[in-house]
């Protein structure tokens, strides 16, 4: 069975799960393509993990004239093609367009919703219609988070499931704490971690602002931040002018042995579905504070200390309580390393994909 996978432009939690599909179907009798954009295939290798892969600009934005070549290469890519599966609502919406309406005897479309529609005002009306071409085009709807299900259903979507998205398993740090922590500059200090695109949904103006609280701590603690992303100058700009204790890393290969190093992990999300990074954070009994951004209260469940979204003082008071009080960091530590234990995992995705398929085609 011949399965083409739709993925736009990414760089984090989408094409690292896309990739994992890759790695894991063809063991499963499935002979993945990838459509895309080549950026999205130079960071994730999709063809080196043994996907053939066409070329398809797929932009994060709508853009006329972009969407309709893109359509024109879906359909392209698309040819001899048993199911397609797209990630995120505009690769799905792309991808109903190149196959058309719903009918006997269409290739069938498989949809997984990552994201919510965060856009306001005019772009949120044309992302919306967007949005409700992927629900109303796909023959079976996957959401990675119960709000993403709730709308999917609410736009029509004939058939909608949750499909927990799984991170794959951390490996071993390769340097000790000790080393990481003196090379960061917090040998004496304790260290908040976060891994982020530094972008408007990650809430890094809520971080920020719980970080000029803490300097008031002695001794004060260390934000570091791993991830890259349009915001960095102004996130910049910001640290530099207030003289906080945050240091933006870059992008990173050696996440495990800053989640080895950290003593807490901090994610100030405005919207999550479900975050890679702390599911990783939670496997390794890394003590979490997060904001309950979308899917994130039902991922963690009582794994976490969860605390309103955009509430600066929140953070700034859950991070406080949990270095004060090392008793209760490693028992939250704890609870989310059992909570991690009962998720699915990477090789439980792919063989829903694959029986999701033959299902589809009656094979």
């Amino acid at each position: 069975m011949r399965l083409t996978i739709v993925v736009g432009m990414t760089a984090g939690g989408v094409g690292m799960h896309v990739r994992s599909l890759v790695e894991r179907l063809g063991g499963l009798g499935i002979e993945v393509g990838v459509a895309g954009p080549p950026e999205t295939q130079e960071r994730f290798d999709f063809a080196g993990a043994g996907a053939r892969f066409a070329p398809v600009r797929i932009g994060s934005a709508p853009n006329p004239p972009a969407d309709l070549a893109a359509v024109w290469g879906l359909k392209r890519a698309f040819r001899g093609t048993d199911v397609v599966h797209a990630h995120g609502f505009r690769a799905a919406a792309l991808s109903g367009l190149a196959l058309g309406r719903r009918r006997a005897g269409r290739v069938p479309l498989l949809a997984t919703w990552h994201n919510a529609v965060l856009a306001t005002g005019p772009k949120r009306l044309l992302l919306a219609g967007l949005e409700r071409l992927a629900a109303r085009r796909a023959d079976v709807t996957l959401g990675v988070s119960s709000d993403l299900v709730a709308r999917a259903r609410e736009l029509g979507a004939p058939d909608v499931r949750l499909a927990p998205v799984a991170a794959p398993r951390v490996q071993p740090a390769k340097r000790d704490a000790g080393t990481v922590r003196a090379e960061l500059g917090a040998a004496d200090r304790p260290l908040l971690l976060a891994v982020n695109r530094l972008a408007e949904q990650k809430g890094l103006d809520v971080l920020l602002a719980a970080a000029a609280r803490w300097r008031e701590r002695t001794p004060s603690p260390l934000v570091v931040v791993a991830g890259d992303g349009p915001l960095e100058d102004e996130l910049s700009r910001a640290i530099a002018a207030d003289d906080l204790p945050v240091r933006l890393l870059g992008r990173r290969s050696d996440v495990p042995d800053l989640l080895g190093a950290a003593d807490l992990y901090v994610l100030t999300s405005v919207w999550e579905g479900r975050p890679l990074v702390i599911q990783e954070a939670m496997q390794v009994g890394l003590p979490v504070v997060t904001t309950a951004a979308g899917g994130v209260p039902e991922l963690v469940g009582d794994g976490a200390q969860v605390v309103p979204v955009g509430d600066a003082d929140a953070v700034a008071g859950a991070v406080s309580a949990l270095l004060d009080d090392p008793r209760s960091r490693a028992e939250l530590g704890e609870r989310g390393r059992k909570r991690a234990a009962t998720w699915p995992d990477e090789d439980d995705n792919a063989r829903l994909v694959a029986d999701l398929c033959r299902d589809l085609t009656g094979r």
